[in-house]
């Protein structure tokens, strides 16, 4: 039997078109996000990001642009990638199971009122929804960016993103694009 070819270049592109025309009808969505976390993070809460893979790369990008600036310069804000601490989160992984690698670091860092960004293509992320359950039982919002609706992560966060798309890479390229319109509403929210 033979394989599936991936896509071609036009292939990939209109897909791409086609999630982000859907995605559109969301914009009003991240940009209450923004303005909702703008608040928690210039109040001295802290955002949490969860993501495995290309998420998790996307989870760090997030972020490096609130520590670090998205376009102009700003205070800084307490934003940790879960993933990013490597002893911590191999031990928690070896000590307690995979499915607590995020969980556990939600329970030690969040606190009421602070925000989960929980990221998954499928919705589906045994790791990921156990962070999300603790971050609800812990007093913080908990925002889900999925791929298609219903999965039980858009299901188990407050509030969801869902991208229709069928691709994993379409998915994940829609995400960066929510990334930086959250940031921007943040960002002129905290201009003000």
């Amino acid at each position: 039997m033979r394989a599936t070819l991936p896509p071609t270049g036009r292939e990939h592109l209109a897909a791409l078109a086609r999630a982000l025309s859907s995605f559109e009808a969301e914009v009003w969505r991240l940009e209450s996000w923004g303005r909702r976390l703008a608040g928690v993070l210039m109040g001295g809460g802290r955002l949490l990001a969860a993501g495995n893979g290309g998420s998790a790369a996307l989870a760090q990008h997030l972020t490096g642009e609130l520590v670090g600036r998205y376009l102009e310069d700003r205070q800084a804000f307490s934003a940790l990638a879960l993933h990013a601490e490597g002893p911590g989160l191999t031990a928690i992984a070896n000590d307690y199971g995979p499915e607590e690698a995020f969980a556990r670091q939600v329970r030690a860092h969040g606190r009421p009122g602070d925000v989960l960004v929980a990221l998954s293509t499928s919705g589906r992320s045994p790791n990921v929804l156990a962070a999300a359950e603790a971050a609800r039982a812990g007093g913080m919002a908990a925002w889900a960016l999925t791929g298609p609706a219903p999965n039980p992560l858009a299901e188990l966060c407050d509030e969801a993103l869902c991208v229709e798309a069928a691709a994993t890479a379409t998915i994940q390229e829609v995400h960066q694009v929510a990334i930086h319109i959250l940031c921007s509403a943040l960002d002129r929210e905290a201009a003000r």
